[in-house]
């Protein structure tokens, strides 16, 4: 597992985010490119991030004055990347390395797989900013259907 590195701003940001929530953090990434902050819980305190019909973590939002996401933190890498995509239900998680690292392939139901990708690819890049910080997995990817790649190729003949 990797040595995650935490800014001296991300350590304020958990502070603040505890103290908010009551929930402990372990890990802080502020994502710019979709002004928002993503917080890694601690295991079993996604309902104190999230709080009573989600104001805890409205109030987070509201003090950051961006979006605040939590995830889950899982010792065990598939279901940390499950957790990623919540509340999309992962079907597989495998793993592959090649010249770059590991790379995670992530099989959900075809009806789920715009919300795994997210607007403008927002909840892929949060899955993979976080699987490579907190196991140095180098990259997520949807699995594609084989049926689908073979209808796709058919119809460009």
């Amino acid at each position: 597992m990797s040595e995650i590195t935490i800014s001296e701003d991300a350590m304020r940001m958990i502070a603040q985010f505890e103290n908010l929530t009551g929930a402990g953090a372990r890990d802080c990434v502020v994502d710019d490119k979709f002004d928002r902050i993503l917080f890694v819980i601690n295991p079993g305190e996604m309902g104190l991030a999230i709080g009573k019909k989600g104001a805890s973590i409205k109030k987070a939002s509201d003090a950051f004055g961006r979006k605040v996401e939590v995830v889950e933190y899982n010792p065990d890498k598939v279901q940390f990347i499950r957790n990623c995509f919540l509340p999309v239900q992962v079907m597989t998680v495998t793993f592959e390395e090649d010249e770059d690292g590991e790379i995670a392939y992530v099989e959900v139901r075809d009806d789920d797989r715009g919300l795994a990708i997210g607007k403008e690819g927002r909840n892929i890049i949060k899955a993979k900013k976080l699987a490579f910080r907190q196991f140095d997995v180098n990259n997520v990817e949807l699995k594609q259907d084989e049926e689908e790649e073979d209808e796709f190729d058919d119809d460009e003949l």
